[in-house]
């Protein structure tokens, strides 16, 4: 009876463990934990011209005296190029980029330059590299500044780099190809990848 007693005893505390005990188990905490954070950042390439007014007429002067040539307009400089860039991967060829001009139609007799400056010393980031010289517009896109990364310029009128228009006769050679009226350009700005 004794036995039966301590083997019932015994039955019940292993119950009572197994209910109780097995319920009450936890993961050990420890003096550190830790989680991921999944940080995206976009890839960016946006560009916008900034002036006051950025379409603008450049008008030839007429000769007020017989047998000389017309006169070119002054120069332009109320424009600025801003953009901002978030380049690809570095594992890619060349994650650089560039920006490109080209015009609508080119004018007989006349060239249409244009000249990007240093840019300013606002924003931030590898801001590109002029080309050095003045590009004379034509239908094809030609780069006018290179070597972008990942940065921005800042936004508005003085920001970025300043656009420089010079318009001018091609050569005396030429000048017998000047018809008279008015040709509207559209000049366009592309942000690329390299």
């Amino acid at each position: 009876m004794i036995m039966q007693k301590t083997i019932k005893h015994f039955a019940l505390t292993l119950v009572a463990l197994s209910t109780f005990g097995v319920a009450n188990v936890k993961a050990q905490d420890t003096k550190t934990d830790n989680h991921t954070v999944a940080i995206t950042i976009p890839e960016v390439a946006l560009l916008d011209i900034e002036a006051t007014t950025k379409n603008f007429s450049a008008s030839f002067a007429s000769p007020t005296e017989a047998g000389s040539p017309i006169t070119p307009p002054s120069n332009n400089t109320d424009l600025w190029l801003n953009y901002s860039s978030i380049v690809t991967p570095s594992g890619e060829a060349d994650p650089s980029r560039k920006v490109s001009v080209k015009a609508s139609a080119v004018i007989p007799g006349v060239n249409v330059n244009v000249t990007a400056a240093t840019a300013t010393a606002t924003g931030a980031g590898t801001m590109g590299t002029p080309v050095g010289s003045a590009v004379t517009l034509t239908t094809a896109d030609q780069d006018l500044i290179t070597g972008i990364g990942s940065c921005w310029t800042d936004t508005g009128v003085s920001k970025g780099h300043q656009l420089t228009y010079a318009i001018g006769l091609t050569s005396a050679g030429t000048y017998g190809s000047l018809v008279s009226g008015t040709t509207t350009l559209t000049v366009t700005y592309t942000l690329s990848d390299n």
